[in-house]
């Protein structure tokens, strides 16, 4: 199975950084988008992860992913960006984090993944088991191992 095409669309707030989907710059199966102010994307025909959503299976295989990629807080600014009607998918509760969240602002959900890590969950429920997406991220073994006992 050819790798699940990507999207990403970054706030222009997020810190790079601090952002777990930096390293998968330059990779041929994930196109990255820095928001504006006045960037608007087409999102029909893609699957959305977002909370609160039917759950994503192997029957939504087939469509681009979307992922808005910002903190908890600048996330869903950016669904303001998005045209169209996108086909929106949460991912199971069950799956926990490795990332230690802590923030000295807001108070952190609690539940929630680091961005790379929804991506890696979401494409695998895709068919596309493809562990090199965590290659760049520190907590790497504690999240497969998480997701693992989660299944």
């Amino acid at each position: 199975m050819p790798p699940v095409k990507t999207i990403v669309i970054r706030h222009p707030k997020e810190r790079l950084s601090k952002c777990s989907l930096a390293p998968l710059h330059g990779r041929p199966d994930i196109v990255f988008y820095k928001a504006t102010p006045a960037f608007r994307f087409d999102a029909n025909g893609c699957i959305l992860l977002t909370p609160d959503a039917p759950v994503l299976s192997e029957a939504d295989t087939g469509f681009p992913l979307l992922v808005l990629d910002g903190t908890w807080r600048y996330a869903r600014q950016l669904e303001d960006s998005l045209e169209g009607e996108p086909v929106r998918r949460s991912l199971p509760g069950r799956i926990v984090t490795a990332y230690p969240r802590k923030s000295k602002l807001f108070e952190d959900p609690g539940t929630g993944l680091a961005s790379v890590e929804a991506l890696y969950a979401a494409r695998r429920i895709l068919g596309d088991d493809d562990p090199t997406l965590l290659d760049g991220y520190h907590w790497k073994d504690e999240f497969l191992k998480n997701f693992e006992g989660s299944r």
